[in-house]
């Protein structure tokens, strides 16, 4: 009574070219990620968010130097870090006098690049 439907004709298509593509060694559909390997993948990109960034002082100030205002929001999507991490980074620019806290209070400063002072001459 009931059995298997009788497949439609493109459909039918597509399988028979399916079978000879893969007797042949024809080119091959690509591969879907499985659930796990995508879990995987968005660990990995977490754990990046988690880790300080290689790059030193310098770096960090031109990366920063486009920036309005320096926040520890703007600093966290400009370097692409966690914003617990971007604001040690901050802190640790402030510490070595490449920034200054401009405003902001409780946390939420607002940072400037310190710029080169050049000498002042008086006449």
């Amino acid at each position: 009574m009931g059995g298997t439907k009788k497949k439609s004709i493109s459909s039918a298509d597509k399988s028979q070219s399916a079978q000879d593509a893969a007797q042949q060694g024809g080119p091959k559909k690509p591969e879907k990620k499985t659930a796990k390997e995508s879990k995987l993948a968005a660990q990995q990109a977490k754990q990046q968010a988690l880790i300080a960034p290689k790059m030193d002082e310098k770096q960090l100030v031109k990366s920063l130097a486009p920036l309005k205002a320096i926040t520890v929001y703007g600093a966290s999507r400009s370097l692409g870090l966690n914003a617990a991490i971007a604001a040690q980074t901050l802190r640790n620019l402030e510490a070595k006098n490449a920034i200054r806290k401009v405003g902001g209070y409780s946390g939420h400063y607002i940072y400037a690049i310190n710029s080169p002072t050049a000498p002042s001459s008086t006449a």
